[in-house]
């Protein structure tokens, strides 16, 4: 297990996202055909949700089924090749680090309308006006939160349950990431999605979460910032929009020793939001920072794995 984990991180890092012919692209479109055949079944609130359990069930369940029959099928050498591919495929580190940089390579020559073009490929929040300290700001808790969800709790689904594990999380994440919005067309029709992925994020989250606070500690020992990323998650955390999202940005923006959250402008409307750790505002630099977080902390989760392989061997 380590070690196929070991050799996905190193593929990722050589060769990136698959630029063609990824599967998430097809998953997508398959999510939108079960979408459009679904959705017209919402002309009262019953059938909105029982359409959107309906179509949840049509994306996951040939999807997993396939992914345990292959997990099944294949043994031995072209099994772990399997799961590399597999898993190499399901994680995005070297995408996420590389999408943060590019923002930060504008903010350090003072380009904001560049700085701006990138940031609107990371948040879904209205970028016109934002400044170098909101264009951070923004930069980071993308950072933070994604490394939970495309790094951290990939890799934890695939400890636990191996090849179909890591699959089902995949789908899963990605129809909250297609239905799990709240307004009016997905509110309903996407709950099922969205409740989900909560649930499959919930453990994986809070591991990200504390192992930002351990990482975080060595950024400045002598003012214990690991206890301070572990208050801010513990105070802060649980006061932010999405219960997964919260503590583990809570956590990296104590851990970094800055404050983010703080709300911003969506459709034209500002919607506030509670503020996350401590200090001063982010900065160009803490992007950067932010990155090697996530590295620091990738390196605690493969520490950990090591020593539990090595105790069950």
């Amino acid at each position: 297990m380590w070690i196929i984990i070991s050799v996905s991180l190193i593929v990722d890092q050589i060769l990136g996202e698959p630029r063609r012919f990824h599967p998430l692209v097809g998953l997508g479109r398959w999510i939108k055909t079960v979408e459009k055949r679904l959705y017209p079944l919402n002309r009262q609130l019953p059938k909105i949700l029982i359409a959107g359990f309906l179509g949840w069930l049509l994306v996951v369940t040939p999807i997993l089924m396939a992914a345990i029959w292959l997990d099944c099928l294949v043994e031995g050498f072209w099994h772990g090749l399997l799961a590399i591919f597999t898993l190499y495929l399901a994680i995005g580190r070297k995408s996420l680090i590389e999408h943060a940089r590019r923002v930060y390579q504008p903010l350090l020559k003072g380009d904001l309308d560049a700085a701006r073009q990138q940031v609107a490929m990371l948040v879904s929040r209205d970028v016109d006006r934002l400044d170098a300290s909101d264009i951070s700001r923004a930069t980071c808790e993308s950072v933070l939160e994604n490394g939970s969800d495309a790094l951290f709790a990939a890799i934890f689904w695939f400890a636990v349950a191996g090849i179909p594990g890591v699959v089902l999380y995949r789908v899963i994440n990605t129809l909250d990431a297609m239905w799990g919005y709240r307004n009016e067309r997905y509110l309903y029709f996407g709950r099922v999605a969205a409740r989900a992925d909560d649930a499959m994020n919930w453990l994986p989250a809070r591991l990200t979460a504390l192992s930002y606070a351990l990482a975080g500690w060595h950024w400045q020992a002598s003012n214990n910032t690991c206890g301070t990323a572990m208050q801010c998650w513990w105070k802060q955390g649980r006061s932010w929009k999405s219960p997964n999202a919260g503590p583990v940005m809570a956590a990296g923006a104590g851990a970094l020793g800055i404050q983010l959250g703080g709300g911003g402008i969506y459709h034209g409307q500002h919607i506030e939001s509670p503020l996350l750790g401590v200090g001063r505002p982010a900065a160009p630099p803490d992007i950067e920072r932010a990155c090697t977080l996530i590295w620091k902390a990738l390196l605690i989760w493969l520490t950990a794995l090591f020593i539990i392989a090595w105790i069950w061997s």
